[in-house]
């Protein structure tokens, strides 16, 4: 089995490298995916509530960006409830997919998170900054939010030298459809 980390920086296009890796044929971890279904969980919500001492327990994913969106600490402590969490879940998909050739792990975080060595190849999907912060507005986020969650990843330089291959996606979907499939020679 090779286990394949892709990982990139914020509205870079992980989502859509992934998809396209991963097509039919293989299975896709999302980290993305993991956390957005925590937040549907009610014990979950009673570790956030109980953590930063929230009064309503609707809109709970609300609260929280309101309150981590200002403070860091805040943000550290978020993610230390909820990256053991994901990890745990990264885990069982690797043991439970083990027969299978080759499996895609989505990981915002791949490399702050120090998991690099739970994969035998990393992927970083690279874009300028200038693009992400127009596919991050068009999806719904605020400058002011990107810039927030962008300094909290390691720059694209620091990531892209612990990484075994980039992708580039500062063009058009055709053309990371073909450096898509250009990478997928080297594990098929």
């Amino acid at each position: 089995m090779i286990k394949i980390g892709i990982t990139g920086m914020l509205s870079s296009g992980k989502s859509t490298t992934s998809k396209l890796l991963a097509g039919k044929k293989y299975p896709l971890f999302s980290a993305d995916k993991v956390v957005r279904n925590l937040y549907k969980k009610d014990f979950f919500k009673k570790i956030l509530i109980k953590k930063f001492t929230l009064k309503k327990k609707n809109n709970i994913k609300s609260q929280i960006k309101n309150l981590v969106i200002y403070d860091k600490r805040k943000i550290r402590n978020l993610e230390k409830i909820i990256h053991p969490l994901v990890r745990k879940d990264m885990k069982n998909f690797a043991n439970k997919n083990r027969k299978i050739k080759i499996l895609f792990f989505e990981i915002p975080l791949l490399i702050e998170s120090k998991l690099s060595t739970f994969f035998n190849v990393v992927l970083f999907v690279n874009a300028n900054k200038k693009l992400r912060l127009k596919r991050f507005i068009k999806n719904g986020g605020s400058p002011k939010v990107f810039k927030i969650l962008n300094e909290r990843q390691l720059s694209s330089q620091k990531k892209a030298k612990v990484c075994n291959h980039v992708i580039n996606n500062n063009k058009s979907l055709k053309l990371l459809k073909k450096n898509v499939k250009g990478f997928l020679i080297n594990y098929e």
